[in-house]
């Protein structure tokens, strides 16, 4: 693998490999592949509530029209591998809020003239009126929104398109796109109704063979808005490596989705995956050896990576939109309440916390009228900071970072239990678990382990576990005892309210649409109940959670330990014990994770 570290560099390589022409068949012709994936609508490279600069598009597009000007537009082919609707205040607004205009999604794509877009599960958890609405405004701007792997159940005919072909200096690609494989293990059905979504292998082999004889591409490349995975077949969400090991007659295969960074040259074929939010580019690069008659004699693959710096945003694609940004910052910056006292999101790991007690608080009141008796709340953003102070509505995206429903269940008491302990067990460990913190022979409580963290962008210590699946439980009271082993950690003493809690008794548990479909596998797993059980168990299906929480603080205007105070009744109360040792060892091990 080669990694590029500027411009000029990529500049080299490519005059060198012209130079290396005069003694090839005929003619050789290089092409310049360049990949994103799971920019998560980080178009704008201004922040909204400060001077700031992020990484964005804008940023990306400097870089690719630099690659263009060195070796010419026509050698160079721009993809991106998914969930490009979500995460960010612009596509919110798009989506939700200004749905008369043009959606600025595909106007962007056009502008950076993207050969294609492969189909992510977050672009799905829009919705159809905002993915189809996408699609057709994509279509029209001439940039392929691709999900061959979507199959519409009234033909059995993919509901996007499955490739597009294009032809550069002669040569024909056949790009060939597809979105994940486990959608409907975190999604409602109603956001994906009238299809099914299958899996990557062998649909996209038997695809590729079957274009490739239709189409007669010279160069075929594979975008997947799947994981790179493990590579040994067994996660449906992440089968980047499988088809990497699998896969004939393709020269690159694009994985996105874990947010992984991940380059890899292998026989014949090149992995790309270049993180997520802008921060690379993935670069292939393929020279074509032709004979007098045109024909292909020879073909050289290699990958690397273009980081990206922030500050390089294009000015006149910055300009272009600026229209488009300060109708974005308008919204988001509104004033929507008021903090009482700094949130963090990352003291969610060591208990109760300011943060989770308030999405506990929205979420049971808003469920209550459906019969919820507790809930389950993760804490969503990895490490975020609101300061006291007023309460911005951009500040939700922080608090609430997703468009997801929420949803009531009914859970037995056994259940519940059971989803508690294996809950807790990807959150802490035993002693004799995990690896020892140098120096001191001690092992963290926290499942944490001495690694970096592409996805998090947590340095030295990182979660072995995703920590959007640390469910905390409300409505109850219960205890975690640190020092007991897997299984037996939990006590529930009771509901908040003074009930008891029974084992064998039904309850109605609130949660979020992407838990109560099966995500994080804390409900199948965990809690034992059959994936195909759970649209059964559903009860009510309320409006999304963002939506939810500034509803709620229109009427209460502000976030403080008193308000939280005030609905103690309602909350109830969870902590780690010991404290004598679950204290100090928590506060180690956050300090390990956020030096």
């Amino acid at each position: 693998m080669k990694r590029f570290m500027s411009l000029p560099i990529v500049a080299a390589l490519v005059a060198a490999m012209a130079v290396g022409c005069s003694d090839r068949p005929v003619r050789s012709v290089t092409f310049e592949i360049l990949a994103t994936n799971d920019v998560h609508g980080r178009w704008f490279d201004e922040s909204y509530v400060d001077d700031g600069v992020r990484n964005s598009l804008m940023a990306v597009n400097w870089y690719v029209d630099s690659v263009r000007t060195a070796v010419g537009k026509e050698h160079v082919l721009l993809i991106d591998s998914g969930d490009c609707l979500q995460g960010d205040n612009a596509p919110y607004y798009y989506n939700y809020v200004d749905t008369l205009s043009p959606h600025l999604f595909p106007r962007l794509m056009a502008y950076m003239g993207y050969d294609a877009v492969a189909v992510g599960n977050h672009d799905i958890e829009t919705g159809h009126a905002v993915y189809d609405r996408v699609a057709r405004e994509m279509e029209a701007a001439g940039v392929p929104f691709l999900a061959g792997n979507a199959i519409r159940l009234s033909d059995g005919k993919p509901y996007f398109p499955l490739y597009t072909i294009k032809e550069r200096d002669g040569i024909r690609f056949a790009i060939l796109g597809y979105t994940n494989a486990n959608m409907k293990a975190w999604l409602d059905e109603s956001v994906w109704s009238g299809m099914d979504f299958k899996s990557l292998i062998p649909l996209v082999q038997e695809d590729v063979d079957r274009v490739r004889a239709e189409e007669k591409p010279d160069v075929v490349i594979v975008t997947v808005h799947s994981g790179t995975g493990e590579g040994d077949g067994s996660i449906l969400e992440s089968q980047g490596l499988d088809l990497f090991q699998s896969l004939r007659g393709v020269d690159f295969l694009l994985c996105s989705h874990d947010h992984r960074f991940h380059i890899e040259d292998g026989d014949g074929i090149c992995l790309l995956n270049s993180g997520s939010h802008a921060r690379s580019i993935a670069h292939g690069t393929i020279t074509l050896d032709l004979d007098k008659n045109g024909k292909i004699i020879g073909r050289h693959l290699s990958s690397g990576d273009i980081p990206v710096k922030a500050e390089k945003a294009d000015s006149v694609m910055r300009e272009t939109f600026r229209s488009e940004y300060e109708a974005v910052k308008a919204f988001t910056v509104r004033t929507v309440g008021r903090l009482s006292e700094t949130l963090r999101t990352r003291d969610a790991y060591a208990g109760r916390s300011l943060y989770t007690d308030f999405v506990h608080l929205v979420t049971l009141l808003s469920a209550m009228p459906y019969g919820a008796d507790l809930s389950f709340a993760a804490p969503l953003t990895f490490n975020g900071t609101i300061q006291a102070g007023t309460l911005l509505y951009n500040d939700l995206f922080t608090i609430y970072p997703f468009e997801n429903q929420l949803f009531v269940l009914e859970m037995t008491g056994q259940e519940i239990l059971d989803y508690l302990e294996f809950d807790y067990d990807r959150w802490i460990q035993a002693p004799d678990e995990g690896t020892a913190i140098p120096g001191t022979g001690e092992v963290p409580l926290l499942r944490i382990r001495p690694r970096d963290d592409d996805r998090t962008g947590a340095k030295g210590w990182s979660f072995v576990n995703r920590s959007y699946n640390f469910d905390s439980a409300a409505g109850i009271n219960y205890t975690v005892d640190v020092t007991k082993p897997r299984g037996s950690r939990i006590s529930i003493a009771g509901f908040s309210d003074g009930r008891a809690f029974d084992l064998s008794a039904t309850y109605r548990v609130a949660m979020t649409s992407y838990r109560a479909n099966g995500g994080g596998d804390l409900l199948t797993l965990g809690a034992g109940i059959p994936a195909d059980q759970l649209d059964g168990r559903t009860v009510a299906r309320l409006p999304e959670l963002r939506e939810l929480i500034y509803q709620f603080l229109l009427k209460e205007s502000e976030i403080s330990p008193a308000l939280i105070r005030r609905y103690a009744r309602l909350l109830g109360n969870w902590s780690f014990i010991p404290a004598s040792i679950a204290e100090p060892a928590l506060a180690r091990d956050l300090s390990l994770l956020f030096p």
